[in-house]
């Protein structure tokens, strides 16, 4: 308790110092490292339905079931674990997270029946929980109030994750079998050992870094205004993250069905749309530096829409094309949603890390079952075709509340 309380006390002190330190580029880089490792374990699970939903004869809906654990246990204990480290620091959170993934990789790979693929699915989430809102917390640290181009560097470091995945398990899972995802365990322990190293500066070092300074805000939102701007989020996060779901978990589904490719292939044209992702994440947070969260938010779901809609209409070719720039436009808006929130609530920057991180978690869980169920009564295709309406959703950016941009 009394490391806590030093580590949480040394931060706040270093305010008058740190002001004209920039961005600490190797903290920021180590953890967006870490992320890529983390996100690429958790990109495999989708990645292998098909593997899994043959090997254990499952519905659509027990897939979607599979993604709904995972996905909810991470939202779940994502803002708590951001509340309680915004009062209680513990960086060496971090390596422990990690652990726990660590050892659901290896449940996943042994398996035997559909249970235990629950159990497997739900110590991934856990261990993701863990890791978002500790790991975003020290990337604004370490942002020297570069907060959107820290976020986004964070988060592309997950994204570029999330699109290797797929990849990987075409080329190294799908060919050998279930028993193939133990191989991950190396990506675990690499992860492990830079999150030791992360954690190690994080309680050495933030006295004399530029933590205070990228913990001050430009604006604090109040009462109804608050309320609107993070109701105007929420609605704005459902829509990015139920489309990204509809992709993610079934995109490979459709492809197939509607296509009549093989699942590596299919799997192929999955990681194109996710290196697109990766992409635009990138891009978004420095842009949202010097031209405004808002502006940033506004391009990414109206300028995304007439390609989402766009592709239930289109042969393959088209589609993959238009789901590459629907997922690099897209993307954009992440790195701009966290940051305006947590401008919006100051001094609870773990905590929104983890409410963003875990709603997040949240819709793409319930998005995942809800569109398997809606698969098996209506089709893939049908659902694809209300999947494009979505991006409409952001038009209630207009709601949201102006901001100062530094």
């Amino acid at each position: 308790m009394t490391s806590s309380i030093q580590l949480k006390d040394g931060i706040a002190n270093t305010v008058a110092n740190d002001q004209s330190q920039g961005m600490i580029i190797k903290i920021v880089g180590a953890v967006a490292v870490a992320h890529l490792l983390n996100d690429l374990i958790q990109a495999v699970l989708p990645a292998i339905y098909p593997m899994l939903k043959a090997n254990f004869s499952l519905s659509f809906a027990e897939v979607g079931l599979i993604s709904f654990v995972y996905q909810i246990t991470g939202s779940l204990l994502q803002p708590w674990i951001g509340l309680y480290t915004d009062k209680h620091p513990k960086p060496y959170l971090l390596p422990l997270g990690m652990v726990v993934t660590f050892c659901g990789i290896i449940l996943l790979a042994f398996s035997p029946s559909f249970a235990v693929l629950l159990c497997a699915s739900a110590l991934i989430g856990v261990g993701s929980a863990t890791f978002h809102p500790e790991a975003s917390r020290v990337a604004r640290m370490a942002s020297g109030g570069r907060f959107g181009t820290a976020q986004s560097t964070f988060q592309v470091g997950g994204n570029t994750g999330t699109a290797i995945g797929p990849l990987l398990a075409a080329l190294l899972i799908v060919p050998f079998g279930q028993h193939a995802v133990a191989g991950l365990v190396i990506f675990a322990l690499l992860a492990i050992w830079v999150l030791f190293g992360v954690s190690r500066w994080t309680v050495n070092h933030a006295k004399s870094q530029v933590a205070a300074r990228a913990t001050q805000v430009h604006t604090k939102l109040h009462g109804r205004k608050l309320i609107i701007a993070l109701s105007t989020i929420s609605v704005l996060m459902f829509a990015k993250f139920t489309y990204i779901a509809s992709i993610s978990n079934y995109f490979t589904f459709y492809l197939i069905q509607k296509f009549h490719i093989s699942i590596q292939t299919a799997q192929l044209h999955l990681f194109a749309f996710l290196a697109a992702v990766a992409v635009g994440t990138f891009a978004g947070g420095p842009i949202g530096d010097k031209i405004g969260r808002k502006a940033v938010i506004w391009v990414s779901f109206i300028g995304m829409a007439p390609f989402a809609l766009m592709m239930p209409y289109a042969n393959l070719f088209w589609t993959t094309v238009f789901s590459i720039i629907a997922g690099l436009v897209l993307s954009s808006a992440f790195a701009a949603m966290v940051v305006y929130a947590q401008e919006a609530v100051p001094g609870r920057v773990g905590m929104i890390a983890g409410l963003m991180f875990g709603l997040m978690f949240g819709v793409s869980g319930i998005a995942a079952a809800g569109l398997g169920h809606l698969a098996d009564i209506n089709g893939i295709e049908w659902v694809f075709g209300l999947c494009s309406l979505l991006p409409l959703l952001g038009f209630a950016t207009a709601l949201l509340p102006n901001t100062k941009v530094k």
